[in-house]
């Protein structure tokens, strides 16, 4: 009997690739000033008036002259280092890196690394970029520092987001980013006039969190809250109003894990991986996968953690649980 003939479905057809967009690479030599043009031009009125406060600090222009990439005026100085101050609103100081600092610089028995600087409106100076270089150089007793030093007082703010003097935690990070919320907060602007500087929403309310306890395990909670937290186009003073409450559900959902914890412990595990492994099994928006710009709910998603925290079941976790969250790393400390 002869066997009837299956037709094939066509194949489907694939999709075509979309083409990546090459970066366009800058032709070398082909931006920004020369080296004549840096030293060329008429000074600015902010650049003059720079000059003045330096000089009024105790201080000298030792050079002015306009950096190469963008055309902006510069001074380079001679500042006395008890006029040079950190930002208010940067990370805490290392020690163990001042210490090193202090140790190394000695050795080479120069300073060449000039700290960076901006008018701080009080006949003294703030430095976004420098801190451990200030802290060292005070301890070996220097008298004075040189800083390059900028007439515009808004670009201390942009130049913290760009800080890689020393690697920041997200505890770091996040306290950072808290401090310059508040400070730029005075002036009117919104959160996402300075996106940049603050990098992500979710730093304000979990440096908020940070701030009411330094002990706040941010880590287990950073993924939760970038999938919730939106830069607000309110003026700065009412949406930080939004973060302090988001910040209080935070640290009370802390507190339900925590307790969470505790059972796990009592159950007999031992592991610094607790906290993520219950994080995880209370999150609704673990497997969740939202459109590129969508956002969750943030009270709605932290309020059914909070639940699932209050009912979890320690009998339910498996020593295996454990190990795999050990290996993928995540621990509760920051």
């Amino acid at each position: 009997m002869a066997k009837a003939k299956t037709e094939k479905k066509p194949a489907k057809e694939k999709k075509a690739a979309t083409p990546r967009k090459k970066k366009v690479k800058a032709e070398p030599g082909s931006v920004g000033l020369t080296a004549d043009e840096v030293v060329e031009g008429t000074k600015s009125g902010d650049m003059t008036k720079l000059e003045g406060q330096i000089e009024t600090a105790g201080g000298h222009v030792l050079a002015a002259y306009r950096e190469p990439l963008g055309g902006n005026w510069v001074a380079l100085a001679s500042l006395p280092i008890d006029k040079v101050k950190p930002t208010p609103y940067q990370r805490e100081l290392s020690k163990a890196h001042a210490d090193k600092l202090a140790t190394v610089i000695p050795k080479v028995g120069r300073f060449l690394d000039p700290v960076i600087a901006v008018a701080d409106g009080e006949g003294g100076f703030i430095s976004p970029n420098g801190m451990h270089r200030l802290s060292a150089m005070t301890a070996l007793g220097a008298k004075a520092i040189i800083a390059l030093v900028m007439p515009e007082p808004e670009i201390a703010f942009r130049i913290l987001a760009l800080n890689t003097e020393k690697a920041h935690n997200l505890k770091d990070k996040a306290l950072e980013v808290i401090r310059m919320a508040r400070a730029i907060a005075a002036d009117g602007r919104s959160e996402s006039d300075v996106a940049f500087e603050l990098e992500q929403a979710s730093l304000v309310t979990i440096g908020i969190c940070y701030e009411k306890n330094p002990r706040f395990s941010g880590g287990a909670y950073n993924s939760v809250v970038t999938k919730c937290e939106s830069f607000s186009t309110e003026p700065m003073a009412k949406s930080l109003k939004l973060r302090e409450a988001h910040a209080d559900k935070l640290l009370e959902l802390d507190e339900a894990v925590s307790a969470a914890v505790t059972k796990l412990k009592e159950a007999g595990f031992t592991s610094g991986y607790l906290k993520p492994i219950v994080v995880a099994r209370v999150n609704p928006l673990r497997f969740a996968k939202p459109g590129k710009d969508e956002k969750s709910d943030f009270d709605k998603t932290i309020d059914k953690m909070i639940e699932g925290a209050k009912k979890f079941d320690p009998s339910k976790i498996r020593a295996q649980d454990v190990a795999i969250a050990a290996a993928v790393g995540g621990g509760e400390g920051e």
